[in-house]
């Protein structure tokens, strides 16, 4: 295919470097690129035919009559030059478009790639076990646990709608887990609940032999977990409904793991997760690490339980990079199952960073590569490139603040935000305006008179686009407050 690119002076050398010999380039003659207009590239069109003639992607020209005359398909390419490479490397793939930038479909495509990839290893795999078609270990996989804790005290209405949440967010398994004061009628209650409202696999977390009794007899397909103290007081139930079970070291003792899951076999166990407990930060997660090393080294194929969310909770640094670290430790250690509540608010988000993380860690593993440059990442708060800064003209005009401030005689308005709907809720005393879009809501609050004032509204379009980062982000908003950590409505607080 022969392919030309459309360039501004200003932007030549990084059009230049990142077309390399896989295209022509043609510099028109203005300085920014974005401004190139049909009459402009009519004139400078060089003799010869062309299959593809790429311009800016942040054109807004239609070049749909100059197409025509010169019989060349003109599609917009890349917002930025250096995405040059990546989008003429499989132009052919792309369905480019006259309105939509060419990187929007080299993201899409990379996305889609990597989830079909995805699930065609899922779908090939050869698990250890499956739990309600859940594939356990062997080559699939590492699948998400998320608790919910406290499950057996929460209300019908607040435990269906925690387990719908979990599943929302991509949950491979739900885990009940059990108060310290759970009776056997909660136990039983809570399962019941959980099973009737999800087809994930469902497990309950408790030590007491009797809670684990009543949870299996009303249903769970897995519990955690089983040792010495209570295997022989349920190891019955779990044999005749044939139950998984995840096993655990007798307590201050990690050298018993092999012991009880060597015992859980004698037993005629079949179903077994081994968790050899990752302790948190502070507590000995190096050394808790490495004896996940060196019972992966003796025992190479039972499922391995990797609680996460034992760190998680545990440290006051964002989920995002900790929960991505954590997976890909995981992921060499060769765990199968990724265990996390989003108990903390901190940690909210954990259990969706988690089934990407553990998305990357397929491709990362299938690529022989690092987990990077895979069509999905975790990139939320940081660039993974920045783009060249402005230039600073040397005539310019430090903005000043304005001497004296009057309110708006349309009256005020306070934004605040919903993260629960993912709305931005505009109050005035006549009317409250609600939605996602913020030039939609500033548009309606224009119409219905609600602003009178240039100034006002250049404000307002700052709040709300804050109060949108907000929620983005998980952060709080609180109007008029800036994102700083010491600040009463910041996030972290």
């Amino acid at each position: 295919m022969k392919i030309l690119v459309a360039t501004g002076r200003l932007a030549q050398a990084t059009v230049r470097a990142a077309v390399r010999e896989t295209a022509d380039v043609l510099v028109l003659d203005i300085d920014i690129a974005a401004f190139i207009t049909p009459g402009l590239l009519r004139s400078s069109l060089p003799a010869g035919q062309y299959d593809l003639l790429l311009v800016p992607g942040l054109v807004s020209s239609d070049f749909t009559d100059l197409e025509d005359e010169c019989g060349t398909l003109i599609r917009l390419g890349p917002r930025h030059a250096y995405d040059l490479t990546s989008v003429l490397s499989c132009v052919s793939e792309l369905e480019l478009s006259k309105t939509i930038p060419a990187d929007e479909f080299l993201s899409k495509k990379m996305r889609k790639d990597a989830l079909l990839r995805i699930n065609e290893h899922e779908r090939n795999a050869i698990p250890a076990f499956e739990l309600c078609n859940k594939k356990i270990g062997g080559s699939s996989m590492m699948k998400v646990m998320a608790e919910i804790a406290g499950a057996t005290g929460l209300s019908e209405e607040r435990l269906v709608g925690k387990i719908r949440e979990f599943e929302k967010k991509g949950a491979d398994l739900i885990d009940l887990g059990a108060t310290m004061d759970a009776s056997v009628g909660d136990v039983i209650r809570s399962v019941k609940i959980a099973k009737s409202t999800t087809k994930l696999p469902v497990s309950i977390d408790t030590l007491n032999p009797d809670l684990i009794v009543a949870g299996i007899e009303s249903g769970v397909d897995l519990v955690l977990s089983l040792n010495s103290g209570n295997i022989d007081a349920v190891k019955d139930v779990v044999l005749g409904h044939e139950t998984a079970a995840v096993i655990i070291p007798d307590q201050g003792d990690h050298e018993t793991l092999h012991r009880n899951i060597e015992y859980a076999k004698d037993l005629g166990i079949k179903r077994i997760i081994a968790d050899q407990v990752l302790d948190p930060v502070g507590h000995g997660i190096a050394q808790s690490i490495q004896r996940y090393g060196n019972f992966r080294k003796k025992d190479k194929t039972t499922p391995l339980f990797f609680g996460v969310g034992n760190v998680t909770e545990l440290i006051d640094a964002d989920s995002v990079g900790v929960n991505a670290l954590l997976a890909g430790i995981a992921s060499e250690l060769g765990a199968d199952i990724l265990f996390t509540p989003e108990h903390s608010d901190k940690a909210r988000g954990s259990i969706a960073e988690l089934v990407t993380a553990s998305q990357m860690m397929v491709l990362a593993r299938e690529r022989r590569s690092s987990p990077k440059d895979l069509g999905i990442d975790l990139l939320i708060l940081k660039e993974k490139r920045y783009l060249p800064d402005a230039e600073v003209p040397e005539k310019s005009v430090l903005a000043a603040q304005k001497s004296k401030w009057a309110p708006d005689p349309a009256g005020c308005l306070r934004i605040e935000i919903s993260r629960g709907r993912n709305l931005i809720i505009v109050t005035h005393t006549r009317v409250t305006i609600i939605g996602t879009d913020v030039c939609r809501i500033l548009t309606t609050a224009i119409d219905l008179g609600l602003i009178s004032q240039l100034d006002h509204a250049g404000y307002l379009g700052k709040e709300l686009t804050r109060a949108k980062l907000a929620i983005g982000l998980g952060w709080n908003y609180v109007q008029d407050e800036p994102f700083e950590k010491t600040s009463p409505g910041s996030p972290g607080q």
